[in-house]
């Protein structure tokens, strides 16, 4: 019953529109007021949380990212993918999903990639016959992708938090990503097959084609292969992954296509610097509001409950899958990170729950919260791109919306889905 009313009270509090660092700290603080008297030493607690080699690897590669979009280093990607599938059925939908896929091995940022690769995909796909929720549907759906196929900020934020590989979990989410893709790439063959609209197909491109337009995109196809293939051979830890891939970006946007100056540089520093500091906001509040539970035992309960109810390791991350999903409508990717896995990493320690594994499902399930109602953030990056109505946008994002579930589903039957690839590796380190 105190954890009910402890989540509902936080809910509560972040619906009001208050900032939600500025939520968690002042929650966490006043029910330490009000239990403990005081506030003791939350000044400790928030520098100890702050105070971690790995959450430099948050504003490297959010530099990486902001370099290479700057440098317009991404922008060959979506032709290339198009003449690689353009005879296929759905091809120029394909072509996003796989310029989605490739983007998001680069950002590691959801609303990025819709926004990026949107502004580019959906007038071409209307162009060639696609219905317009279609393609505000495949650009929103496939967007989601930045936050599950590495790198990806909100790993590196789950990695710190349940203090477990950051490594691991890029190449956990490696395959499932994959895999996604695939499910959206074969929905997009299926549904335009089945459509009574006819869509535009263009013939397959000769060697020549294919081999010109893979030659214009290799930079950009380069560095997620060098960031994670020095991961996955144990050359990098994912702090300094995150260093060398910034260092190569700058090299390729700056010598390279010598498409990027002083001033975009410094623009690029800058917005990292701006989401970094947002992040680290937010870590800091909610390690005030971790203390406090810890202090009221709270995570001790939730393993006393789920004990007592004998629910099981399936019962259990079902739950915790349903509750995501309702928190995924209302909040943001990084709130329920900060707000639930604190919580539940005692009750996975005695379910013997692997953490890579459920930081794979909850990325998952944060996809799909990417593309819910009401706060979907795709959904409005994509009504920022085109103005469409918003549910004609929902509509067209609702059947990629069960083709999530599906592939969270698989992964939750199969755990090696995601658990193979970081057990390959010479060596997991963060």
């Amino acid at each position: 019953m105190t954890v009910a009313l402890i989540l509902a009270g936080l809910v509560l509090l972040l619906f009001t529109g208050l900032p939600i660092f500025a939520g968690l700290a002042l929650f966490g603080g006043a029910l330490l007021v009000a239990t403990q008297g005081g506030l003791g030493s939350i000044s400790e607690v928030i520098f100890g949380e702050l105070n971690r080699y790995l959450l430099v690897a948050i504003p490297l590669f959010a530099f990486m990212a902001h370099v290479m979009i700057r440098g317009k280093i991404v922008d060959d990607l979506y032709d290339t993918a198009y003449t690689l599938t353009r005879h296929l059925p759905g091809g120029v939908a394909i072509a996003t999903v796989a310029a989605c896929t490739i983007f998001a091995a680069i950002s590691g940022s959801s609303v990025a990639t819709a926004l990026t690769i949107g502004s580019v995909a959906i007038p071409q796909m209307i162009r060639f016959g696609y219905e317009p929720k279609a393609a505000y549907g495949v650009v929103a759906a496939g967007g989601t992708l930045g936050i599950l196929i590495p790198p990806s900020g909100p790993m590196v934020l789950y990695g710190v938090v349940a203090e477990t590989s950051i490594g691991g979990l890029f190449m956990a989410g490696l395959l499932p990503g994959l895999l996604m893709a695939g499910i959206f790439v074969a929905w997009c063959m299926l549904s335009t097959q089945l459509s009574p609209r006819a869509t535009r197909r263009e013939p397959r491109a000769s060697i020549g084609e294919a081999a010109v337009a893979v030659r214009k995109s290799l930079w950009a196809l380069s560095l997620p292969v060098f960031v994670l293939g020095g991961m996955y051979a144990g050359v990098f830890t994912a702090t300094e992954a995150a260093a060398a891939g910034a260092m190569l970006a700058l090299i390729v946007a700056g010598i390279v296509y010598r498409s990027i100056g002083w001033r975009d540089i410094w623009d690029s520093a800058l917005d990292a610097s701006h989401t970094s500091a947002m992040l680290f906001m937010i870590l800091a509040g909610a390690s005030v509001l971790g203390f406090v539970l810890t202090k009221l035992r709270i995570p001790h309960q939730i393993v006393e409950l789920v004990v007592s109810m004998n629910i099981g390791v399936a019962g259990f991350l079902i739950a915790m899958m349903v509750l995501i999903v309702v928190l995924g409508m209302f909040l943001e990717s990084i709130a329920i990170i900060l707000i639930t896995t604190p919580v539940i990493l005692p009750v996975m320690a005695h379910l013997e729950i692997n953490p890579i594994w459920y930081g794979v499902l909850l990325t998952i399930n944060l996809e799909l919260a990417m593309i819910t109602p009401p706060v979907g953030m795709n959904l409005f990056t994509i009504k920022a791109v085109t103005r469409a109505p918003i549910a004609e946008i929902i509509r067209g994002s609702l059947p990629y919306a069960l083709l999530m579930i599906l592939c969270l589903a698989l992964v939750m039957i199969w755990p090696q889905i995601a658990l193979w690839l970081p057990g390959t590796m010479l060596n997991i380190r963060s």
